[in-house]
């Protein structure tokens, strides 16, 4: 085909959204239409969504805003399963209470990306999973699921290549999320099910299931891994997760995670996860040498805005501005909790400015870490509570990443 005709799907690609979709042609007619129905699911297996959730996310707005409706399905009733996609091992399974705290704490990201008041919706999967009746279950849609096939999806396949145990409850997974698909072309008419190319699979299932108990057509479409430059995996630091809710990971910190964006994704990153035209993307993609750190600016500063709001986002660039240009109080540095005394490349690991030891010892060796801005040139060296100041010890790796240690 020359091109998509619908506007969500020619920006999707256009921005590096898409990464497989069933029928490309079939899905793009249905979404000249206008008005059409997707959705992702999400499991509730924290009370804060990570920088992984995001660009699925950013499809569902990008839906809202080209005209279709979009549903943010919670795993109310999956979560009780446990998604084996992607594990070695069977996630902990969680009590009611805890599930029920996490969809609260995850709703307060849709609230921040999606439009609820002009039609966007919040839906719980244990709404019809809770109610299911197992033999009418088993007979009605477990039949059309072959477990030859079932077994070649990756992930079973890998867990049982990896020689680990796969129990009945995570193998009954692909079956709860395909049905899912179906309950919700039957009650809001989804036609269209996205997520991570992790989950191509089950989703292909689920439409499949829609064409034999409904006769109709359904759509998937996956995004790509993300991965940035160096091959890391997008969202992972060296002290966890990118939490997408302010709770768990303040709109400062979430402005430096994006200001730390290795060169050659800025370009890239800017596509996915903010809402510049793209001609500006590709003028600050461009740039290069010390130029780029304006693009990195921008984009710390747009994405922190489209997830905290415009004035967070502003408060956050003036804060590293004062704190990395002007050698503003250390007060205004993001901190770490550590006990004291510890060793010093102990710290410098986990507050995230070396990846491993090894690379802290290599620092080091450059004279590229400091202490209180006193050059570290013992690999030995340790932080103890009387390199404290007013509470807090800095650690500086290069002219620009510091962070606070205070004792836990």
């Amino acid at each position: 085909m020359s091109g998509p005709n619908s506007d969500f799907l020619r920006i999707a690609k256009e921005r590096g959204y898409v990464h497989q979709t069933t029928d490309e042609a079939a899905l793009d007619a249905a979404l000249s239409k206008g008005g059409l129905v997707a959705y992702i699911g999400y499991d509730c297996t924290a009370d804060s969504l990570h920088v992984g959730h995001l660009m699925p996310t950013m499809l569902l707005r990008l839906l809202q805003k080209t005209g279709g409706r979009p549903i943010a399905l919670i795993g109310g009733g999956t979560t009780k399963v446990g998604d084996p996609s992607g594990k070695d091992e069977a996630r902990q399974l969680l009590t009611e209470a805890t599930i029920e705290a996490n969809k609260a704490g995850i709703r307060r990201t849709f609230e921040a990306l999606l439009n609820f008041d002009a039609g966007a919706m919040m839906l719980d999967n244990a709404e019809w999973l809770d109610a299911l009746h197992y033999i009418p279950f088993l007979r009605d849609v477990g039949r059309h699921f072959s477990v030859n096939r079932m077994l070649t999806m990756d992930s079973v396949r890998l867990r049982l290549e990896r020689d680990q145990p796969l129990s009945f409850l995570e193998f009954n997974y692909m079956l709860l999320q395909s049905y899912d698909f179906l309950e919700l072309h039957r009650r809001h008419g989804a036609v269209l099910q996205m997520g991570g190319s992790d989950q191509w699979g089950n989703i292909v299932l689920g439409a499949d299931l829609i064409r034999r108990m409904a006769g109709a057509e359904a759509h998937a479409l996956t995004t790509p891994l993300l991965t940035t430059a160096s091959g890391a995996k997008m969202g992972k630091t060296a002290a966890g997760a990118v939490w997408l809710n302010p709770d768990r990971l303040s709109p400062y910190d979430y402005w430096q995670y994006w200001r730390n964006t290795e060169d050659a994704d800025v370009g890239r990153f800017l596509a996915l996860f903010t809402d510049l035209p793209m001609d500006e993307v590709r003028r600050l993609g461009a740039l290069q040498g010390a130029e780029v750190n304006e693009a990195k600016k921008v984009l710390a500063t747009e994405a922190t805005a489209l997830l905290h709001g415009r004035a967070a986002a502003e408060r956050a660039a003036e804060t590293a501005r004062r704190a990395f240009e002007e050698g503003a109080a250390a007060e205004t540095l993001p901190a770490i909790v550590a006990a004291l005394p510890a060793p010093f490349i102990d710290l410098v690991v986990q507050a995230g400015l070396a990846a491993s030891k090894g690379e802290a010892r290599r620092l080091i060796a450059q004279n590229g870490l400091r202490l209180n801005d006193v050059v570290v040139t013992d690999v030995a060296a340790g932080v103890a509570p009387s390199d404290l100041r007013d509470g807090a010890a800095k650690i500086s790796a290069g002219r620009k990443r510091h962070v606070l240690v205070r004792p836990g």
